[in-house]
């Protein structure tokens, strides 16, 4: 347990909020966000979509269980950053391997803990997400840090996927093989195809859709990962030409790619959606599910063909789309996780649904 530092968050606009810096040393740079989830945090912290972004969590406690490998999404932790008002430094579970200080230590992670968060989260909430530093430099000249906040560099424009995804194509499990297009994959959403008795064939963002069909898959999941899916215009290209000759299933990033593959368009949200408590209509039923989310843009429903495209889904705090259906096609995608992790697991029957058509 190390000796909390002096620490500030400065945000472009100029807010800042001097506090203490833990985990490791050195200075964090992103787009601020907050994740309204109240457990997950390793879970967050080490899914892909995170690139680029420092994670705020509005929940006041935080580290309280401590941290272990079989909470981690991906190989290591993406956020740029973490931001929380309460880090617990004497965690108690019986999983817990090392306290979460210790794990952001580890990975090269930055901190700042005894923010306000709600006060945070209210600024973003009502400003929209911006850029932001994470720093010791407390006595630097405010104008000078804010300067440096306002050139870090935005979301979209980027190759975050680059960074993300795998190297190389990876196999998991046995049986029938799936095709699990790596934008950004979180390790749950493998383990939802290996657990329904197929082999998931974990495979880089940039294959195309010839090699992905030489594993003579039984269907494709385009995942979820960071950024604005029009810096990824391969991906849609290869869900064009899958289109009718593979079920297809996108998730989160993948749902925004398949919706710019029918040609439609999305937009950057004000502050995105990020916690487990988002709740989703299902248009067909009119049941309502609470979802596991963590997104900054959405699908412009108004660009859709509603005579090739059906809207499944919606969110019922603001009506943005969450899940979409082709109507002659097997291809349905959603915004939110149906692998939850973190998060509340209502929607875990959509891969049973995705199963069904292979």
């Amino acid at each position: 347990m190390s000796a909390m530092r002096p620490g500030l968050l400065v945000l472009e606009d100029g807010a800042a909020f001097p506090v203490y810096l833990v985990g490791a040393e050195g200075e964090a740079e992103g787009e601020v966000v907050f994740n309204t989830s109240m457990v997950g945090y390793q879970e967050i912290l080490t899914d892909p979509s995170y690139a680029g972004q420092i994670v705020t969590l509005t929940y006041p406690l935080i580290g309280n269980y401590g941290a272990s490998p079989e909470a981690c999404e991906s190989r290591r932790p993406w956020g740029a950053g973490l931001i929380v008002h309460d880090l617990c430094r004497a965690p108690n579970h019986w999983r817990s391997r090392e306290d979460l200080e210790a794990f952001l230590r580890r990975h090269g992670l930055v901190a700042l803990t005894g923010v306000d968060t709600r006060a945070l989260t209210r600024h973003l909430r009502t400003r929209g997400t911006m850029r932001g530093i994470i720093t010791g430099r407390v006595d630097a000249p405010r104008a000078e840090l804010t300067r440096r906040a306002g050139q870090v560099p935005p979301i979209s424009g980027r190759d975050l996927i680059s960074q993300v995804t795998v190297p190389a194509p990876r196999c998991v499990g046995t049986g029938r093989p799936v095709v699990v297009v790596d934008l950004g994959v979180k390790e749950r959403i493998v383990q939802a195809v290996v657990s329904r008795g197929f082999q998931a064939v974990v495979v880089p963002a940039r294959t195309g859709a010839e090699e992905i069909l030489s594993y003579s898959p039984a269907g494709v999941i385009f995942s979820n990962g960071p950024g604005d899916p029009v810096d990824a215009p391969y991906a849609a290209e290869t869900v064009r030409q899958l289109l009718g000759r593979l079920p297809v299933l996108g998730i989160c990033l993948g749902h925004q790619i398949l919706a710019l593959a029918l040609g439609g368009q999305t937009y950057k949200l004000k502050f995105g959606h990020r916690g487990g408590n988002q709740p989703v209509q299902d248009r067909r039923t009119g049941r309502v599910y609470i979802t596991s989310q963590n997104h900054s843009f959405a699908v412009r429903a108004e660009s859709l063909d509603p005579e090739e495209v059906e809207v499944t889904h919606v969110n019922v705090n603001d009506g943005t789309v969450e899940g979409l259906a082709h109507r002659r096609y097997p291809a349905f995608s959603v915004q939110f996780h149906p692998e939850a992790a973190p998060g509340p697991r209502d929607t875990g029957y959509l891969f049973d649904q995705f199963c069904a058509l292979l």
